[in-house]
């Protein structure tokens, strides 16, 4: 399976995700200790723009509504979120995304490696979005596997940069999702 291929359907899973989310629920706890449910959507909508745009080796600035502080979840946000997973899945469709160096923020990076940090965004805030709303989405065992060998090419260095926690320890004979969970600094039996 390709690249662009784990990543379309880390996709459906969070846009379905997201389409559960219920208006009473943006104030809920999310595993991403410094989000509640609406500050998560909104972390979403603001690096959307720059993950759809490293597919395209641009450089892409946050929307300026979200630097000044606007809330983005005003008016129909879960439109507006699956409108952007939608653009990114399809800009990291095209064969030359993943290839060469690409722009995240004002960093170059390899663009596989920006291709895994978005599937990643997909599966983990998917799953925090999923927990704080009372979601129990399954995500396959391949996509998890190959998840896990993404976000341990970067975890050191997204610790650094408060990307991720500090890893939670798992038993290795945990399931995948929650090695992934562990690594990134999430504690797998977190409930709200």
């Amino acid at each position: 399976m390709s690249d662009a291929q784990f990543m379309a359907r880390a996709a459906a899973l969070m846009v379905e995700i997201v389409r559960n989310v219920k208006p009473d629920q943006l104030t809920a706890r999310t595993p991403c200790t410094e989000y509640d449910v609406r500050e998560l959507v909104n972390h979403l909508l603001f690096w959307g723009p720059s993950l759809e745009g490293a597919a395209r080796k641009e450089s892409v600035p946050p929307p300026a509504e979200a630097e000044a502080g606007v809330d983005l979840t005003e008016g129909d946000w879960a439109a507006a979120l699956e409108a952007h997973i939608d653009r990114t899945v399809a800009a990291w469709s095209e064969s030359d995304a993943w290839e060469g160096i690409t722009h995240m923020g004002p960093m170059e990076l390899p663009a596989s490696l920006v291709g895994g940090m978005v599937v990643g965004e997909l599966v983990v805030h998917g799953w925090d979005l999923a927990r704080a709303t009372g979601q129990h989405p399954a995500w396959d065992d391949d996509l998890l596997e190959y998840l896990y060998e993404e976000v341990a090419k970067s975890a050191e260095q997204g610790r650094q940069i408060g990307v991720y926690g500090p890893e939670v320890a798992v038993p290795p004979s945990s399931s995948p999702l929650d090695r992934v969970l562990g690594l990134t600094g999430r504690n797998p039996a977190w409930t709200p």
